[in-house]
């Protein structure tokens, strides 16, 4: 953790209080934590560490864009990141992770790398799916991915954009179903 020396807090000599600390995850952030779900970005975080008697109180505010690649085309995509973070630090004999928000440290090395913390508050906040606006999508890839799906040839536009594909969703209300499902709509399951 040596290259991550700079997201190093040592909780020893903190008065206390409420201390501010700042950071910006840029490329070389992204490049030496070495994830496979952000490959790039610009993030600005402004943590607030609170120590009281015996616990410390991390809050994380991470603002800005990261680079991802697109669930359907592979293409690399940008996505807003803006999410707030609670942490709760205590020492103890040993490490330990009391559950997602309590973390207990050893007493004989008071000090907290929150590197791998911050990359996690990152990847939770993007959605499962993550995909291009209507239209951005690779073409020759989406072409390619229709061609292997199983949907109505009518559901495709000339471009080779499936219609369904290209809303969310939420917005659809119409289900397609594959027609060759329909052969076990006659199978009478009740007697069974």
């Amino acid at each position: 953790m040596a290259k991550f020396g700079l997201y190093n807090i040592s909780l020893k000599n903190l008065a206390p209080g409420k201390h501010l600390y700042q950071y910006e995850l840029d490329k070389k952030f992204f490049d030496a934590i070495d994830g496979e779900d952000v490959r790039k970005g610009n993030v600005k975080v402004d943590l607030t560490v609170t120590k009281t008697a015996s616990t410390f109180e991390f809050n994380f505010a991470l603002e800005g864009v990261v680079q991802m690649p697109c669930t359907r085309c592979l293409d690399d995509m940008e996505h807003e990141v803006t999410t707030h973070n609670k942490l709760i630090v205590k020492l103890g004999p040993e490490y330990s992770e009391e559950s997602d928000e309590v973390l207990i440290i050893p007493e004989d090395d008071p000090e907290i790398n929150i590197a791998w913390f911050l990359y996690e508050f990152i990847v939770l906040s993007i959605p499962i799916k993550h995909v291009h606006e209507p239209g951005k999508c690779n073409k020759s890839m989406s072409m390619k991915y229709n061609k292997h799906r199983a949907v109505n040839n009518d559901d495709i536009d000339d471009d080779g954009n499936d219609f369904d594909l290209e809303m969310d969703d939420d917005d659809s209300n119409e289900t397609t179903i594959d027609p060759r499902w329909d052969a076990l709509k006659g199978l009478n399951l009740e007697d069974n």
